[in-house]
């Protein structure tokens, strides 16, 4: 199921989101103008590597604190493809619009950051030997999607599933994406044994849905100065 449009009205611009969006797509762009090695290169070094961090902590890895841990920040705005970049900024133009509106700009990205580092940590702790990098916004952006799931559980989301195009509540669309990457974290744990993850950070979805969900109860709704018009 592919999500088209929602309908769950918002009453501020979501300057940060476009912001975010506008980001990613740029970085893209570098990333696409560069050689086949030295993209290889740039993800290895800014990508998030699961077992950078496990050996960090049991000593076993020379890389220093910085060079292990600074990837979980880094790895929210790089894009191994077209195709992941863009699915990634569609679902974050649909849901990431709400959001801001009901966190505030600010909060807004503290709740970002913070989502894509839990879906960060939490491929580290259910791939701890994985040594392909992680990378996309898509935890980040998991994190909306819980917050989301949430706050505005009765929106309706226009739908595509094949030929056919239909409304369904955003309970069941984010519902469905959530056991689709559960189902799937749990199929390429065990069929990699946790070496990596078949090119997929699905735990890293997982992770982050469930952070959005957590966090979105920890932050402020923003002040509403009028429920219609500015704000």
């Amino acid at each position: 199921m592919i999500p088209i449009r929602d309908d769950q009205p918002r009453f501020s611009t979501p300057y940060l989101t476009y912001f975010l969006i506008a980001l990613n797509l740029l970085i893209y762009f570098f990333e696409s103008a560069l050689d086949p090695e030295s993209f290889k290169a740039l993800l290895f070094q800014f990508g998030m590597i699961p077992s950078h961090v496990t050996g960090l902590l049991s000593g076993a890895s020379r890389l220093g604190p910085i060079a292990a841990l600074l990837p979980a920040f880094t790895s929210m705005f790089l894009h191994g493809s077209w195709m992941h970049v863009i699915g990634n900024m569609w679902f974050l133009w649909i849901f990431g619009d709400n959001i801001e509106d009901y966190l505030g700009h600010f909060n807004y990205l503290m709740f970002y950051i913070m989502s894509g580092v839990a879906a960060a940590l939490a491929q580290v702790v259910l791939n701890p030997n994985s040594r392909v990098p992680t990378v996309g916004a898509s935890g980040a952006i998991a994190g909306v999607l819980g917050a989301y799931f949430l706050l505005y559980p009765r929106a309706r989301v226009l739908t595509w599933f094949l030929f056919l195009f239909f409304y369904v509540p955003a309970w069941v669309m984010l519902g469905y994406w959530f056991v689709v990457q559960f189902l799937s974290g749990a199929a390429s744990s065990v069929a990699y044994a946790g070496e990596n993850n078949g090119g997929v950070a699905f735990w890293a979805h997982v992770g982050g849905f469930i952070a959005g969900i957590v966090l979105i109860k920890l932050f402020p709704e923003r002040p509403r100065r009028y429920r219609y018009g500015t704000w």
